[in-house]
């Protein structure tokens, strides 16, 4: 069996607090750009975490959350998740529909699809100035959203990560546009081939 890695490494983390800069920087003005309005996202900040503690970032296994998965595609592959609770997803439905967050439109069809293109723009810009800094393609794979449990969810990606690595490196920004904040955690895993171009 292939040893695993250890993604606490500090040339990695190094190298992706450098490449996750630049790509949330790009994610902001795509998003800023999609609703018309201007979002920012503070400096993420990387750390590697223990998968058997994951689910306690984000309240325990029964924590009901929202999560929007996006897997990576071409020459950079690896597992990205956008996740928050129900209350920071339903600012951000309200944020993208033009509603103020007094109405609760729910996370229906159409709160589901406002997330998904959130996920879809915010994994595309991050992959593309990674992908530009790299200069190799990366894509994004159509976005799933999924409303559960945090145990549940995180098994999406938790079940794959584990014959990669026995961690996770997490991402956490903090998106606000105008004086509305929400605490959205982006969970990136790349592969073994990716963490090893990021070492050349």
């Amino acid at each position: 069996m292939a040893q695993k890695l250890r993604l606490d490494d500090q040339g990695i983390q190094s190298a992706l607090q450098r490449m996750a800069e630049a790509g949330v920087e790009n994610a902001a003005a795509g998003l800023s750009q999609m609703i018309g309005q201007r979002i920012t996202m503070s400096v993420p900040r990387v750390t590697s975490v223990p998968l058997a503690s994951v689910a306690e970032r984000v309240g325990g296994p029964e924590a009901q959350v929202v999560g929007i998965y996006v897997a990576a595609e071409g020459d950079l592959t690896g597992h990205m998740m956008l996740i928050m609770g129900l209350d920071d997803a339903q600012r951000l439905v309200n944020l993208l529909l033009g509603q103020v967050d007094d109405c609760v439109v729910g996370l229906n069809a159409l709160g589901r699809s406002a997330l998904a293109e959130v996920g879809n723009l915010t994994a595309s810009f991050f992959l593309n100035a990674i992908a530009s800094l790299m200069q190799c393609s990366a894509r994004p794979s159509p976005p799933a959203v999924v409303v559960d449990m945090a145990g549940a969810i995180l098994d999406i990606m938790l079940v794959s990560a584990g014959e990669l690595s026995d961690d996770i490196l997490l991402l956490e920004t903090l998106f606000e546009s105008e004086g509305r904040q929400m605490t959205i955690l982006f969970w990136v895993l790349p592969d073994l081939l990716t963490l090893e171009s990021l070492l050349l």
